[in-house]
């Protein structure tokens, strides 16, 4: 293999003098960085970011500084025009990144807030291309997939390097190798491997190993055809991981390796788990993160100690999960409920509330998009709480709002997100303080009392395009709310809409009994909404997507107290007191009023 030292040092001429193109990013340093690539094989939807996501918790509880980024093939340049029916949900970032929803499986197995950096599409790398050749940037050379369009990919792994000072950067692409979509991103790394030096990539190979009812027994052809176009585009796996429904045969294993010149010890089972959150010690029991940890060379950094402290927390979290004994029942109320990933980040947000408060939490789907004030009753009638989660558009609006009533005259445990928070403004407005005609213009433009509404200083800039409001914002908690025992005085919540509640309705709002115990410090921007105790013993709603930053030890406290909530209705013995898990950016005890039990009397507004 050519020296890496002589190839960083000496390219500096890139307008005709060579062939090598190397751009490297401000203080980009070779060899202090490595690299682990995760390609998936034979079909799609193996899970390879899960698997990817939980060898690089086993490498970073090592004591090692990781970095996950996502390289998409498709040519949008973010996820987030994507239909949920065809891609799942779209993932928001802090800095207002809308991504695939693999970030958010990084995002709660790291614990860590990621950036724009950590996401790349094949339109993003298309585009910063082009505008370099149009400043001159090429000096005057052809611009070609390679190496150009490929150095860019480079480029982009590299910035993230230094951007992070990660010891690791795990890369997981996007498809199935084969895709044509992906060849340029397969190339890139094989460049990467190659001018980085030895022991400084590991390519990682996900496979898929057939078991057909009909025949009784493994089948490895398939992955052996598919690790085969691996090695047809010049990448040699040093790590193959098997999907299968079982543990995989150690024969199937040693055929895998034969065929794939990789040492059977280095090829592994990964077999269907019951909880994604037991992967982790599955791929330390097998060994992945030694072999990882091995072939980059990574021992002399890693920490004994806090590998021993973060496989305790995670072994106290796992202690809960599966000695969790009361049940609850939330129903989700969507119109996406055919495709369970376009609400991913909620049934793990549930996840982690349950396992905070020891119980399990079973989710039934309620399609809304034909429910009326007739059939919604009957369709949450055996639940212990419903989530009315964020939507665009128009269908199924109405039977949200059918489901938010039944919820608010009976008492039953309810959280609104973004579109069911407004939701929940309108069947307020309408049953409650006497407008029957409220609505949000973005169902019907002309409604008499249009509670939901663009502000005005987003009308003004709608032809351009940049009405959304996304990412990260701080919200004011008013004093003496549920919020404020949620939060303390402030919160940091992530934001995915354009409609906000109309200010000019918010006194009548407030005269029913609505209560907006959340805004933006800088507008009148209502961001959190609860009914007072004396109406509703859990009724919420905010503008924002809590469910994006809830995390296996820390989950999210709007479905803390949503499953609490519903504990109280499911088990009337249950009389545990509820503890918030997160505390306010800025708390004190003369701020956070003690928390008081809310009464299940329920008064027929």
């Amino acid at each position: 293999m050519m020296d890496a030292d002589w190839l960083f040092n000496s390219i500096r001429d890139q307008s005709g003098d060579t062939e090598f193109y190397l751009p490297l990013p401000a203080g980009y340093k070779p060899g202090t960085t490595k690299f682990v690539v995760v390609f998936g094989t034979v079909m799609s939807g193996l899970g390879k970011g899960i698997f990817s996501s939980s060898l690089a918790k086993c490498v970073q509880d090592r004591g090692l500084r990781v970095a996950p980024i996502k390289l998409e093939g498709y040519l949008n340049i973010d996820s987030g025009t994507l239909n949920p029916f065809r891609h799942g949900e779209v993932f928001v970032l802090d800095d207002g990144t809308e991504c695939d929803m693999d970030l958010g499986t990084y995002e709660r197995a790291l614990d860590q807030d990621l950036s724009r950096l950590n996401f790349a599409t094949s339109g993003q790398i298309y585009r910063r291309v082009l505008e370099r050749e149009r400043t001159g940037a090429y000096l005057g050379r052809d611009v070609q997939m390679i190496p150009h369009v490929t150095g860019e990919v480079k480029n982009r792994l590299r910035e993230l390097a230094v951007a992070t000072q990660a010891d690791v950067v795990f890369v997981e692409i996007g498809g199935t190798v084969g895709d044509v979509e992906n060849a340029h991103y397969i190339e890139a790394v094989r460049q990467l491997a190659f001018e980085e030096g030895q022991r400084s990539v590991c390519f990682v190979a996900l496979t898929y190993v057939l078991e057909p009812p009909i025949l009784g027994e493994q089948k490895s052809k398939a992955a052996q055809l598919g690790i085969r176009r691996l090695l047809e585009c010049g990448v040699q796996p040093h790590i193959i991981a098997c999907r299968a429904h079982g543990p995989v045969t150690r024969k199937v294993r040693e055929k895998i390796a034969l065929f794939s010149n990789v040492p059977p010890e280095r090829v592994f089972s990964m077999h269907d788990c019951e909880s994604v959150y037991l992967i982790p010690e599955l791929l330390r029991g097998a060994g992945y993160d030694k072999a990882v940890m091995e072939w980059l060379e990574l021992q002399p950094r890693a920490t004994e100690e806090e590998e021993r402290a973060a496989r305790e927390a995670w072994t106290q979290y796992l202690v809960r999960l599966r000695n969790a004994t009361r049940e609850v029942t939330i129903g989700i109320t969507g119109k996406y409920t055919a495709v369970r990933d376009a609400y991913a980040s909620i049934l793990k947000a549930l996840e982690h509330a349950g396992v905070y408060l020891g119980c399990k939490v079973q989710t039934r789907w309620v399609d809304t998009s034909e429910l009326t004030d007739e059939t919604a009753a009957a369709a949450v009638q055996d639940l212990h709480g419903i989530i009315v989660p964020g939507a665009f558009g128009t269908r199924g609006a109405e039977g949200k709002i059918a489901c938010l009533k039944h919820a608010r005259r009976s008492g039953l445990p309810c959280l609104g997100i973004c579109y069911g928070f407004q939701m929940a403004v309108i069947e307020f407005a309408r049953n409650v303080c006497g407008m029957e005609d409220a609505n949000s213009t973005e169902i019907e433009n002309e409604c008499r009392y249009p509670v939901i509404n663009l502000l005005p200083e987003q009308k003004e800039i709608e032809g351009l395009g940049g009405t959304m409001r996304l990412g990260g914002h701080d919200i004011v908690v008013k004093p003496g709310t549920l919020a404020a025992c949620m939060f303390g005085s402030r919160a940091r919540l992530r934001f995915r809409h354009r409609y906000e509640v109309d200010p000019r309705y918010i006194p009548q709002l407030e005269a029913g009994g609505m209560v907006f115990s959340g805004k933006s410090p800088r507008a009148e921007i209502m961001n959190v909404l609860e009914l007072r105790p004396d109406l509703h013993p859990y009724y919420v709603g905010t503008q924002a997507h809590p469910e994006l930053t809830s995390r296996p030890l820390s989950p999210q406290p709007f479905f803390v107290g949503l499953v609490h909530a519903a504990l109280r209705r499911a088990c009337p013995d249950y009389a545990e007191p509820l503890v918030y898990p997160h505390e306010a950016a800025d708390p004190s005890d003369e701020e956070r009023p003690a928390p008081q039990p809310r009464s299940h009397r329920v008064e027929q507004v």
